[in-house]
C-alpha cells in the first residue's frame, strides 16, 4: 500500500499503523525503510515508538480517547494529537467520551497541533469541531463508501443503506470497537446475556473478522467497523466529490455562524 501511493503521488502521505498489530516491529521498520514521512499510531502507548520514528524524521500524530492518554502523548514528544470520540467507527475508547465533550476538554492544555476524530462525516460537523478548539479533523467512515475504497461493493452499499442507531460499541473486555448490527453482532449480544468470559469473547471473535466483513463482503460473520455517522452517507462517490462537498459545507457552515457574531 506504501509503493502503490507512493506511485499516486510525490506529495507526503501518512500511514495509520495500531500497535496492538502482530510483527509490529516489523511494520515499523518498513515504515522507516520506505520513507514514509508521517505515522498515526493507535492502541498502544504514545512512548514506544514516538521518538524512534522520529529519529528518522517521521511526524507521529497518536490516537486518544481520554485525558490521561493525551498527557502520555504531551510526555512522549508526539508532532501531534488524534481525540477520538466514540462515536467513531472501530476501535475506540471504552470512556465513551463523546468529540464534543472531548475536543475542549483537551484543548484547554494540548499545546501541538489537535487532531478532533469520531462523528465528523460532513464539512458543518468540520467547523463545529474546530469551533470546539481542534486544527484539524480526521474523517474516515466517511471515505469507505467513496469509489477508491478498498471496502467490498457490498459493505459500502451496508453503509449507505444504515439508519440511525445501526451500530453499538461493544466488545469492551477485548478492544472497544463500534460495529454496524448483524448476525455476528447478535452473537455477541447473545455471548453476554450467556455471561461470557473474556476468553469466551476472544474466540468468538477469533482472527480475520474484521477483513472478512469490511473487505471480502461477508455482512452476516464479517465485523463490519463503521461510526456513527454512517447513518448520514447516502450515496459512494469519487473522493475529489466528497472533498468537494465538505469544503462546501464547511464554507456554508462558517458563513451560518456570522449569525451570532454579537458584536
Amino acid at each position: 500500500h506504501i509503493q502503490k501511493c507512493k506511485k499516486a503521488t510525490s506529495n507526503p502521505f501518512g500511514v495509520n499503523i495500531p500497535l496492538i498489530y502482530p510483527d509490529i516491529e516489523e511494520h515499523i521498520q518498513i515504515i522507516i525503510d520506505e520513507g514514509v514521512s508521517i505515522v498515526f499510531s493507535s492502541a498502544g502507548s504514545p512512548s514506544k515508538y514516538t521518538s524512534y520514528l522520529q529519529k528518522y524524521g517521521v511526524k507521529v500524530a497518536h490516537v486518544v480517547a481520554n485525558k490521561k492518554f493525551a498527557l502520555k502523548c504531551l510526555d512522549s514528544g508526539v508532532d501531534a494529537i488524534v481525540a477520538e470520540g466514540f462515536e467513531a467507527g472501530g476501535h475506540n475508547g471504552v470512556e465513551e467520551i463523546t468529540t464534543m465533550c472531548l475536543i475542549p476538554m483537551l484543548a484547554d492544555f494540548v499545546d501541538v497541533p489537535l487532531i478532533a476524530a469520531g462523528g465528523i462525516g460532513n464539512g458543518a460537523s468540520m467547523f463545529a469541531a474546530m469551533a470546539l478548539g481542534a486544527d484539524g479533523v480526521q474523517m474516515g467512515s466517511r471515505f469507505v463508501a467513496s469509489e477508491e475504497s478498498s471496502a467490498h461493493i457490498d459493505f459500502k452499499n451496508r453503509v449507505i443503506a444504515s439508519k440511525e442507531g445501526g451500530t453499538d460499541l461493544t466488545l469492551k473486555e477485548l478492544t472497544a470497537v463500534r460495529l454496524m448490527k448483524n448476525s455476528f453482532y447478535n452473537q455477541i449480544q447473545q455471548a453476554y446475556k450467556n455471561n461470557a468470559t473474556y476468553n469466551d469473547l476472544k474466540n468468538l471473535l477469533g482472527r480475520g473478522r474484521a477483513k472478512r466483513g469490511m473487505f471480502q463482503g461477508d455482512l452476516d460473520e464479517g465485523e463490519l467497523e463503521i461510526g456513527q455517522v454512517s447513518a448520514m452517507i447516502k450515496e459512494i462517490m469519487p473522493v475529489s466529490d466528497i472533498m468537494s462537498e465538505i469544503i462546501e459545507d464547511f464554507e456554508s457552515a462558517s458563513k451560518r455562524s456570522s449569525r451570532f457574531n454579537l458584536y
